[in-house]
């Protein structure tokens, strides 16, 4: 028995990741996915789990050397997208990607920001990052969109000298302080580790 589900969730990855071990939990298990399509097959439940991965800040060959890289240490990998873009030639400037990918086309990695990885469920927590180094890299990656576009709105209010730039900068802080936040613990566990 198949199942379909239209979700948004955006750049909410944790929640998208929840959702998809409660669908997990519940006995369906991911087939397919679109711009908004989660298609599930029916399986035991509990039988596997995921992780929700970010790649938007990959080159193309890159990202898809990632995602074979996965599928080689016999996960299953599916692409995702970030945001929802229903338009044909559009074109993404990412200044906070890697050299090669800082320009994002329909050929390259538009609309497939996002890796769902899935894995048999062997009881042990599935976990992409590891160490603390990969894990600070990764949340480094997730914040920088953010502060980026952070700090381009408030030069845009300072230098237009408008309060509507300001609108738009103040709720980026959150995930900039959230993610910062995160960096801080992960240091700090880094650091008591190293005693």
């Amino acid at each position: 028995m198949g199942k379909k589900c239209y979700r948004y969730f955006g750049g909410f990855l944790s929640v998208q990741e929840t959702w998809l071990n409660k669908m997990a939990e519940k006995g369906f298990r991911l087939v397919r996915t679109g711009k908004m399509l989660y298609e599930f097959e029916a399986c035991e439940p509990g039988q596997v789990r995921y992780c929700v991965e970010f790649i938007g800040q990959k080159r193309e060959d890159s990202a898809a050397e990632y995602h074979d890289f996965l599928e080689d240490m016999g996960y299953r990998v599916f692409y995702k997208n970030i945001n929802l873009n229903y338009s044909v030639g559009k074109i993404r400037l990412r200044p906070w990607a890697e050299a090669g990918g800082r320009i994002a086309a329909n050929a390259t990695t538009y609309n497939r920001e996002l890796l769902i990885v899935e894995k048999e469920n062997d009881g042990k927590e599935f976990k992409l990052h590891t160490t603390y180094e990969d894990r600070e890299t990764y949340c480094k990656t997730l914040r920088n969109p953010y502060l980026f576009l952070f700090l381009l709105f408030a030069a845009m209010g300072i230098l237009m000298q408008s309060w509507m730039w300001g609108i738009f900068a103040v709720p980026l802080l959150v995930p900039v302080f959230f993610y910062q936040m995160e960096l801080l613990k992960l240091r700090k566990q880094a650091k008591s580790k190293e005693w």
